[in-house]
Parts: structure tokens; C-alpha cells; sequence
């Protein structure tokens, strides 16, 4: 095994999982290792604890003049349940048929140890960066990312740069290299619907009192229009349409046909925004789900 290699799977061998507070110390020690991992590096590094877990910020010594590269990842894993479904254990990597089988090797431990050991590699062949380099890892990603706002408005001035580069995205299609350039955001929403103070007899009371069930059916039914469009007024008031070349780039890329949906989806229809493509409407048009 590699070096490299050797370096990726004592990342992953980390159980820092941290929707469960079982974790915590996983996920903490986690974090020192990849403190001393790019310390190691000759990176100046610096672990800030938050409410929940540690943000890991690395940075070589910057130039003035120079452009900034943030470069973000997260090095905590979704939880392995249900554990009877792996084939081998998910916090202990193995090689099969040319790919890594872990938790996180993909989401998202593999793509951050890409760039450490990119920029690693650089170091040590150029004796240094042509940018300056700033490395953001949080451990909350999985729960939201609860903390890292507030880190963000506490730290900015130490984080100002002029490109950030983020791989925790995917891939159209296997052996198809994909640059992202735009993601949707979430804004989310907890509705309470209050009906009768206990459970009802629908035989004595049905037709006289209102089913919450039926309340909340047609509330959810009254997001979209039957073409699938989102019916909240105002909803796609500040969407930018699509380029021109973007129809025609992603219209022959491969692995998002509509027929490509379908047959990973298994549905039995699609269902959205009328006039656009499922490609389309995934990456570029906003959704109410």
C-alpha cells in the first residue's frame, strides 16, 4: 500500500460520526489527527472548539498580493446503521475491485485527503504554493452545519479569499471528471398543526369535527400545481434563468438523461417544473419538498 493510501485509511478508520453524541470523542480525535497530519506539512494550524465539534483551520504562510484559496471539507460520516447491510466493517477500509469501502470514503474524507495530499505534494516538489492557501474542515456537516455560521461572522477576517473550492459534490457519471459550479441552498421549515385535544372516534365524530390528517394532506397538496410547478407565490421571482450554453453543455452530458432518472430512481414517472429537463430542474431550479 501507499503512502497516501496508508494516510487515507487512518482517516477513515475514525468513527466520527456526529449525529451521536456517543462520538464526541471520536470525532474530537478526529480532528487532532488532522491538526498534526497538516502540521506535519508545515502548515500553521489552529483547532477552534464550538458548541458541538472542533473546526480544523490550516493556512501556509501567506504573500500579500497574492489570490486566497479556501478549500472546505468535512470530516465527519453519517452513521453506519443499519450495520448488517456492509459487508465488511465501515470504519475499517478495504480495497475491492479497484474501489474503497469505508464510511466517509466518499462523503467526504476521500475528496478532503485529495487536496491535503495535493497541496502536500506540492510543498514538497515546488517548496511552496503559488496561492495563498487557507484549509476550512468542520465536523458538524451531517447535523446541518449548526455552528459554522457563527464561526464564520467571529473568524472573517481571517478567512477572506477570493475562490473557495468545495469537493463534497458528485459526479454525472463514473469516469466523467465534473466541476460543479453552483449549488441549491435549504431553507427549511417545522409546521404545527393543532386539532382536537385527544383522539377522536371517527364514527362519532367524523363529519363534524375536521380530520388534522386531511388538514395537512391538503396543506403539503397545495405546494405544487398539478404540472408539477411550485405554487408558492412569488417562488421563482429571483431565479436566474438558464444560459443558453448550459442547456446545450448539459444536454449532452452523460448519465442525466431523463431515462438515466428512471432507471436510478426506479419510478415509475418523473415529476417537476414543466419545461425543463430533470437535469434541469435538479441542479438549477429551486424545489419545495
Amino acid at each position: 500500500m501507499t503512502p497516501d493510501l496508508e494516510t487515507l485509511f487512518s482517516f477513515l478508520r475514525f468513527p466520527s460520526v456526529s449525529t451521536d453524541s456517543k462520538h464526541a470523542s471520536d470525532v474530537r480525535a478526529c480532528a487532532e489527527w488532522l491538526i498534526a497530519r497538516l502540521s506535519s506539512m508545515g502548515l500553521k494550524t489552529e483547532l477552534h472548539d464550538t458548541p458541538k465539534h472542533p473546526v480544523v483551520i490550516a493556512r501556509n504562510e501567506h504573500v500579500a498580493g497574492r489570490r486566497t484559496v479556501l478549500i472546505y471539507g468535512h470530516y465527519d460520516v453519517q452513521p453506519v446503521d443499519p450495520i448488517e447491510l456492509w459487508t465488511s466493517h465501515p470504519f475499517e477500509p478495504v480495497i475491492r475491485e479497484g474501489k474503497i469501502w469505508a464510511r466517509g470514503a466518499t462523503d467526504n474524507k476521500g475528496q478532503m485527503m485529495a487536496h491535503v495530499l495535493g497541496v502536500e505534494k506540492t510543498l514538497r516538489e515546488n517548496q511552496g504554493l503559488p496561492v495563498n492557501l487557507i484549509f476550512l474542515f468542520e465536523g458538524e456537516e451531517e447535523i446541518g452545519s449548526p455552528s459554522l455560521a457563527s464561526f464564520l461572522l467571529h473568524h472573517c477576517d481571517d478567512l477572506k479569499c477570493d475562490v473557495i473550492a468545495i469537493s463534497d459534490t458528485g459526479m454525472v457519471a463514473p469516469n466523467t471528471p465534473t466541476l460543479g459550479y453552483g449549488l441549491r441552498g435549504i431553507a427549511c421549515c417545522e409546521v404545527i398543526l393543532r386539532g382536537p385535544k385527544g383522539d377522536l372516534h371517527s364514527g362519532l365524530f367524523g363529519g363534524a369535527v375536521a380530520n388534522p390528517a386531511t388538514a395537512m394532506a391538503r396543506l403539503v397538496s397545495s405546494l405544487h400545481a398539478l404540472d408539477g410547478r411550485v405554487a408558492v407565490e412569488g417562488f421563482y421571482d429571483q431565479v436566474r434563468p438558464l444560459e443558453t450554453w448550459e442547456h446545450e453543455m448539459w444536454s449532452k452530458l452523460p448519465g442525466v438523461s431523463d431515462a438515466d432518472f428512471l432507471a436510478v430512481t426506479g419510478s415509475p414517472g418523473l415529476f417537476g417544473e414543466p419545461g425543463y429537463t430533470s437535469a434541469e430542474r435538479t441542479w438549477a431550479r429551486p424545489t419545495a419538498e
